[in-house]
């Protein structure tokens, strides 16, 4: 029996929790449960004398096991941030992927991956991940269902509302932001290179940009957009596909290093 899955998912067994096997490429395979022995038919028991034997074996059987299939999206590109933050209204702006945008949280219930297409057919995914909640590493707000689907990014960008439409504080979002993903998984803060600070049009924005800049300008590159009124994403789309191309080089590098070690 074969089943097919999509690539980024993980076979793990129930009861001791061992992951037997990671589908990250299209086309691989594992076999996960063999089957018991087969019997030898009545055909192997033929002689000279009797011809059409009666008897056979039975065959053996396997013991059964319980798998969880866990999908884990595969993409290059990562959008992190609270709910209403913009995330995809700005996927559907730079990809062909189609999100349901509404002016209210929690519009994204699922992760959704669109193809960002660049000059000389070279393209790029991202991942719009549903928006995250304080307490997300502790499961808070189904913080494990979102979180997991970006443990595969390359890099991650920073969505931010800097107009604070709910409420919030976008200087404590990215705060809060970079300890949720840090706790989550040591080292995943690190993959995020830009802050896109969204919804510049509104007029709060400005003074909150200021204050952001102040506390963060000199530790994460800041990209101040609207995602809602920004006619050319051209340039955005560049700088992801440069600092896509830097990850991608320094990945190499160390893999370089590893086997040559």
């Amino acid at each position: 029996v074969i089943i097919k899955v999509p690539p980024g998912t993980i076979i793990r067994r129930v009861d001791t929790d061992e992951v037997l096997a990671d589908i990250d490429t299209i086309d691989k395979q594992v076999v996960v449960l063999r089957g018991g022995k087969g019997g030898r038919g009545n055909a192997r028991f033929a002689t000279s004398v009797n011809r059409a034997p009666r008897e056979h074996e039975p065959g053996e059987k396997t013991e059964p096991v319980l798998v969880e299939l866990e999908l884990k999206l595969i993409a290059d590109v990562g959008l992190v941030g609270f709910p209403n933050a913009g995330k995809s209204t700005l996927l559907s702006a730079l990809s062909n992927a189609k999100p349901k945008i509404a002016p209210y949280p929690f519009t994204t219930r699922h992760p959704v991956i669109g193809t960002v297409e660049m000059p000389e057919f070279k393209s790029f995914l991202m991942a719009d991940v549903p928006g995250l909640l304080d307490g997300a590493h502790r499961n808070v707000g189904l913080g494990h269902e979102f979180l997991r689907h970006i443990e595969r990014t390359k890099i991650l960008l920073y969505v931010l509302d800097m107009a604070g439409i709910d409420g919030r504080n976008p200087v404590d979002d990215l705060t809060v932001l970079q300890n949720e993903l840090e706790l989550y998984l040591k080292g995943l803060s690190s993959r995020a290179v830009y802050v896109i600070a969204n919804k510049m049009d509104l007029e709060e924005s400005q003074e909150n940009l200021k204050v952001l800049k102040r506390k963060f300008g000199r530790k994460i590159k800041i990209l101040p957009i609207s995602a809602a009124t920004d006619e050319s994403f051209d340039k955005l789309k560049k700088t992801i596909w440069e600092a896509l191309l830097e990850s991608r080089e320094s990945e190499n590098k160390k893999d370089y290093e590893k086997y040559a070690r």
